[in-house]
């Protein structure tokens, strides 16, 4: 496991260099999200009799772990081969599973560190309970893991940053907005709460949000059994793409 620890430390150390861009700007968008919206509704809002500034924040907590875990394993593919240095990390004697275990797994260690940053300066607006924390623990870890093997499969597949761009704004923002994270799907009209349950990411959203709480619009282990069978399905598509050599062998 000398590749993994190799692989790993070195995907660790990239976004950490320029922590300021990839951990601490995440956190102000968050901060100005929840600033905004707690001012707007919070004295008229209430989800499942929690106030609306204590709802919104595992939201925004888990929204931004997703959306930097994503971030991490995706631009770090796309500058690799925008810049060919994709080849120092394919010539080395790495198997598949270690290349693709060591960018997840920094993907999801970004994504908590982002996500523990949002949820400190938050603290300061509302104090979240902590009914369950190993549902957190999960959802986020799990969470993490299949946006980190998503990033990998958008970075293999762009050839360029315009590519990849699309796809984070066309697919990953989308769903992660839509998921939940500022309102619960009891809100909306039947034919929009049903399409909200295709959403994967809503399952990680109410799942992560059910530890705070205890309270959630789906049974935790239905969002489980979603987030876990997502996660293999993603995982699984993602190590073929490396085994195949797609874009990146040639």
């Amino acid at each position: 496991m000398i590749g993994f620890r190799t692989l790993l430390y070195k995907e660790v150390l990239r976004f950490w260099k320029v922590s300021f861009q990839t951990v601490a700007a995440p956190v102000l968008t968050a901060l100005l999200y929840l600033l905004i919206f707690s001012h707007v509704l919070d004295r008229h809002v209430e989800v499942h009799g929690v106030p609306y500034t204590a709802f919104l924040i595992p939201g925004l907590v888990m929204m931004s772990a997703l959306q930097n875990a994503f971030a991490n394993t995706s631009s770090s593919l796309i500058q690799s081969k925008v810049t060919g240095s994709v080849v120092f990390v394919l010539l080395p004697p790495i198997s598949y599973g270690e290349f693709f275990l060591a960018y997840v797994v920094a993907a999801i260690l970004r994504g908590l560190l982002v996500g523990i940053g949002v949820l400190l300066v938050t603290l300061w607006f509302a104090v979240p309970d902590f009914a369950s924390p190993l549902w957190i623990l999960v959802f986020v870890v799990l969470g993490g893991g299949i946006m980190g093997a998503l990033g990998m499969v958008a970075g293999i597949w762009a050839d360029k940053f315009d590519q990849l761009a699309a796809f984070q704004n066309f697919l990953i923002m989308p769903l992660t907005m839509l998921s939940g994270v500022f309102y619960s799907i009891h809100s909306l009209p039947a034919f929009w709460q049903n399409v909200s349950r295709f959403n994967p990411v809503f399952y990680m959203i109410d799942g992560f949000r059910y530890g705070f709480f205890g309270v959630s619009d789906v049974p935790p282990e239905v969002s489980l059994a979603v987030v876990l069978t997502s996660f293999l399905l993603v995982s699984a598509a993602t190590l073929a793409l490396l085994r195949s050599g797609y874009k990146l062998r040639s």
